[in-house]
């Protein structure tokens, strides 16, 4: 049973038990969470696509981990101008640990 789930603007596919890690959602560690944005849903035998998401699908999860990715480096650089950049970005996300995928009927 997996479903596929719509956040931050990207999309996820996500199964029970595993942790996802998204864009920062705000909520202290712990928290619950649930997706609004169901776009599909399979419970392993029928495939279910929304137009644009699923109503009667609800996934469910908790807040296990509010952090910082690894660090880029983003260089600028024009080739014989001397025009060099050089600037560091952690991108802040949130690990989801997921709970329950029930179809509402």
């Amino acid at each position: 049973m997996y479903a596929i789930v719509s956040s931050g603007g990207k999309q996820y596919k996500v199964q029970k038990g595993e942790i996802l890690r998204v864009e920062k959602i705000s909520g202290d560690i712990g928290a619950p969470v649930s997706f609004d944005k169901i776009l599909m849903f399979s419970d392993g035998e029928n495939v279910n696509i929304g137009r644009p998401v699923l109503e009667d699908i609800s996934v469910n999860g908790h807040i296990v981990e509010q952090n910082k990715a690894k660090k880029i480096i983003v260089f600028k650089y024009k080739r014989r101008k001397k025009y060099r950049r050089k600037q560091g970005h952690r991108q802040q996300y949130t690990a989801i640990k997921i709970d329950s995928i029930l179809q509402n009927n």
